[in-house]
């Protein structure tokens, strides 16, 4: 369903693709939480480092089957779409050639400096806007192929890690180095994060410099090829809600089929703690790809049915503010809870509590967001964004 062009610069509202954003971005605070309240290695090298009590066992599989990937799976397929809505309005705005790298080009640019200050200036190393600006224009490159092209190269990334995965054999000793060095990781972000202001500032800008130098590349390629496999579903229909629900049930039990059998099995892997060779790390993309198909298919599902969208119909205003809660979440968990300019909480908490932190703090972004957009048109960060991509300022009302 397209609603009026009630954005300020003209842009369409397509209501299912915002309660997908609306849904994406505030689960992505599930995962950001405990890597802001302790150690970011620890989060998958060593999870019992954040407790584990029997309600800390009960959230962590929680969170790994049903969020882990899939709320950025889920916000870069959603990317793509944008993508293609974008360039077809600026393509026919303009018979330029140039019109849509050069347009499309500085919207990204003008993203991947929201991105690096987020980073280096609020000290958000998990960032990933800078990503997706640059992922998203890799990806533009391939915008007009056809579509079972788009989903091919889509796929690729998922292709890739199967095949080293079946490939490759990691030495008993090389496991005991990575398992070391992630050890004396995890010991150094303890260190800064509860140590003085001047300790954490400089170990959270020392951990995002290491990440750009690090995997960035694969971050990137993995957000250009599900960007391209979100392309695919939104020209083919199936991310606006323009199947039919026999089509959706189908997809909801593939998604699902195949996703959650990979991702039980992989949970069930990172707790034997028994220092055996993983294997589910081959697999992984292809399960969260498919699990994320599955949670698409169940939301369509739930708003076609009047309940489904009372419920959801709120998760709208989230997604068109997306970027301004993004923000907003690190400035309350990561400054406000964790950092020791605020109450300096950073590995105080474990799983149990870091999530129902999270649950709080989405609740009041997302009561928030319904609350400004009954008044205002465009939410602040998207209004900075979106004015320097316009080159004028743009109206909040």
């Amino acid at each position: 369903m397209i609603a009026a062009a009630d954005e300020p610069d003209g842009a369409p509202r397509i209501a299912t693709l915002d309660i997908l954003r609306g849904l994406a971005i505030l689960a992505i605070l599930f995962m950001n939480v405990t890597e802001m309240g302790a150690s970011m290695t620890a989060n998958w090298s060593d999870i019992r480092h954040l407790g584990w009590s029997g309600s800390d066992q009960l959230v962590w599989w929680a969170r790994t089957l049903i969020v882990e990937g899939t709320a950025r799976a889920l916000l870069e397929m959603l990317f793509g779409a944008g993508m293609l809505i974008l360039t077809e309005r600026i393509a026919a705005a303009s018979d330029h050639p140039l019109a849509v790298p050069l347009r499309y080009g500085w919207r990204n640019a003008v993203l991947w400096a929201f991105g690096m200050a987020h980073m280096l200036l609020l000290l958000w190393p998990g960032d990933i806007l800078h990503t997706y600006a640059v992922a998203a224009l890799l990806a533009c490159a391939f915008r007009s192929l056809p579509t079972r092209a788009l989903l091919a190269l889509g796929l690729s990334y998922a292709a890739f890690t199967l095949a080293i995965g079946l490939a490759t054999h990691i030495p008993a000793a090389t496991r005991a180095a990575i398992a070391a060095a992630d050890a004396a990781a995890v010991l150094r972000e303890d260190a800064f994060g509860r140590g003085t202001i001047h300790a954490w500032v400089a170990g959270q800008r020392h951990v995002a410099l290491d990440r750009l130098g690090g995997d960035e590349i694969t971050f990137i390629w993995e957000a250009a090829a599900t960007m391209l496999v979100g392309a695919a579903l939104f020209r083919v229909g199936a991310l606006q809600g323009d199947w039919p629900r026999r089509r959706y049930a189908v997809m909801l039990a593939i998604g699902y089929g195949i996703g959650l059998p990979l991702r039980i099995y992989a949970a069930w892997e990172a707790t034997r703690f028994d220092g055996a060779a993983p294997i589910a790390w081959m697999w992984e993309d292809v399960a969260r790809l498919a699990t994320t198909l599955g949670h698409v298919a169940l939301v369509v599902l739930a708003l076609s049915t009047a309940r489904g969208r009372r419920w959801l119909s709120p998760f709208a205003a989230a997604g068109r503010s997306a970027l301004t809660l993004y923000i907003a979440q690190t400035l309350i968990v990561s400054w406000l809870v964790f950092s020791p300019f605020g109450f300096g909480l950073y590995g105080r908490m474990h799983w149990t509590a870091m999530l129902a932190l999270a649950l709080a703090v989405d609740a009041l972004l997302l009561w928030a967001a319904v609350l400004y957009l009954r008044r205002y048109r465009i939410a602040p960060v998207e209004w900075a964004w979106r004015s320097l991509v316009e080159r004028r300022l743009l109206p909040f009302r």
